[in-house]
């Protein structure tokens, strides 16, 4: 049997992740691939549970450390009971959310060492890492907009954060790409739907069958 791939789909709020998780699915499938969606936090009954935990309350809730490990821990039963199982089945998992929003949300947003999100991380899950990680890129006055039309005055705790919290997200996640260019991929997330997904199949393309 032919192992399946792992693809994470990373970005800050209202980079579009859900419409274009949607669309690759959709384009996997077409192909005649086993597809499973997922998120990060949740993909399993802990982690969901724990996502709860994450998302709701006050921005004060959790510090940066305890944050960082609740989101290790989520990681850790989700890649081991979910992902690794499916993709040794030959499934292709998709993924909003992965490693590397620990690494810019709790990691270089909220002060933790990048050594500190990966060390959690080689504990909780072994190291595992996606075969590819696609990063949709926004500027954020377009990032602030999609999310205000998105949730309103509701956002949830981490969405909520100030301009520069999501400014420093942005910087990140563009580190990120610079130090890992042949896993992660930087797209611009900007334009038609349609144009942000030939982008994306473009950046999968060396991973299709």
């Amino acid at each position: 049997m032919t192992a399946g791939r792992f693809i994470s789909i990373e970005g800050g709020e209202g980079a579009g992740k859900s419409t274009q998780i949607a669309l690759l699915a959709a384009q996997l499938r077409a192909m005649g691939l086993t597809v499973d969606l997922t998120r990060e936090p949740g993909g399993t009954d802990g982690a969901e549970a724990i996502r709860q935990l994450l998302l709701g309350g006050g921005d004060d809730r959790w510090g940066p450390a305890a944050e960082a490990m609740l989101f290790a821990a989520a990681r850790s039963d989700h890649v081991e009971k979910r992902i690794r199982p499916a993709v040794a089945q030959g499934t292709w998992v998709i993924s909003d959310r992965f490693l590397d929003s620990s690494r810019a949300y709790q990691g270089a947003s909220l002060g933790l060492s990048d050594a500190v999100i990966m060390e959690l991380h080689r504990i909780g899950s072994d190291g595992y890492l996606p075969d590819r990680t696609i990063v949709l890129d926004l500027p954020l006055e377009a990032s602030r907009r999609r999310t205000q039309a998105r949730d309103g005055d509701n956002p949830d705790r981490i969405g909520g954060r100030s301009d520069a919290f999501h400014q420093r997200v942005r910087d990140a996640f563009h580190q990120i790409a610079v130090l890992e260019p042949l896993r992660v991929r930087l797209v611009d997330a900007s334009g038609t739907p349609d144009d942000v997904s030939r982008r994306i199949l473009a950046a999968i393309a060396d991973l299709l069958p």
